[in-house]
């Protein structure tokens, strides 16, 4: 469950970004500090993710038990562990500065997330039923909910709403003063902070982290002072949130009935919480 918007595949971590200008807040800690957008109160949040990972979890661990598994983890791990990718989308690209010259367009290694399960490894015979058993809850949680109609429209309209974004005169005329700023302090000229941040010479790693050089190192910098400097991130989250709020109006039943089904699933969800949990 990630955010709409630029999808970058990657982990970065959004944090302490000064900015000046006038009317501008003094610090933007987050992206999210930037206020939230139209669509956000249509999607699901981080904490959404979280419960329904747990319900998820007492679902399967029950109907597990129901096929002779009686001590089934509530996180287990696969017979042979897969290959995992870190990704963490955002929305603006870099905008930690002091990240920007220790990591470049990557993060410390050190600090990446523990992604794999902390139960026990699951025998063959679990792994028989696990399937049929992660189904079973996937369709308790999605209950009474039109999922090629409602589940989720808000994310449907994403790819429709950013293409609105960019053609937005106001963001281009943004996004082409922070790019002669990051050219004048003799960095590539890119179209915009997303192909800076997703430049192939930075060379990521399975895990999407990068390789951290100096000249990664240099751009980056570049880059989050731009953005500083000119209040790219502001001027950015304000074309995306005029451009959604367009689009709510348009479709404004639409985007009701996929609140309601996200009402819905939250409801399913502290059910299976109450009940199991």
């Amino acid at each position: 469950m990630t955010s709409r918007g630029w999808r970058l595949g990657v982990v970065a971590v959004l944090a302490a970004v000064c900015v000046s200008g006038p009317g501008g807040p003094d610090v933007i800690r987050t992206a999210s500090y930037l206020g939230p957008l139209p669509a956000d109160r249509y999607d699901v949040t981080p904490q959404d993710y979280q419960r329904s990972q747990r319900a998820s979890a007492l679902l399967v661990r029950q109907c597990m038990a129901e096929r002779g598994h009686r001590d089934f983890p509530l996180d287990p791990r696969y017979p042979s562990d897969p290959v995992v990718a870190t990704a963490v989308s955002t929305d603006y690209g870099a905008l930690d500065l002091a990240a920007a010259g220790r990591w470049g367009y990557g993060w410390d290694p050190a600090r990446s997330p523990a992604l794999l399960p902390k139960g026990r490894r699951m025998t063959d015979a679990e792994y028989a039923d696990f399937p049929a058993c992660n189904a079973e809850a996937s369709r308790r949680l999605m209950r009474g909910i039109d999922l090629k109609r409602d589940w989720l429209y808000a994310g449907t309209r994403a790819v429709e709403v950013d293409k609105a974004v960019k053609r937005d005169p106001r963001l281009r005329a943004a996004w082409d003063v922070w790019s002669r700023c990051v050219a004048d302090q003799g960095f590539t000229r890119y179209p915009d902070p997303v192909a800076a941040y997703t430049d192939p010479a930075w060379q990521r790693g399975s895990d999407g982290n990068t390789r951290h050089t100096q000249r990664e190192r240099a751009t980056a910098v570049a880059d989050v002072t731009c953005k500083r400097r000119h209040r790219t991130a502001e001027l950015w989250h304000a074309a995306r949130a005029r451009q959604q709020a367009v689009d709510i109006a348009r479709h404004r039943d639409r985007y009701a009935a996929g609140l309601q089904a996200l009402r819905t699933y939250r409801a399913t969800i502290a059910e299976v919480l109450r009940t199991l949990g």
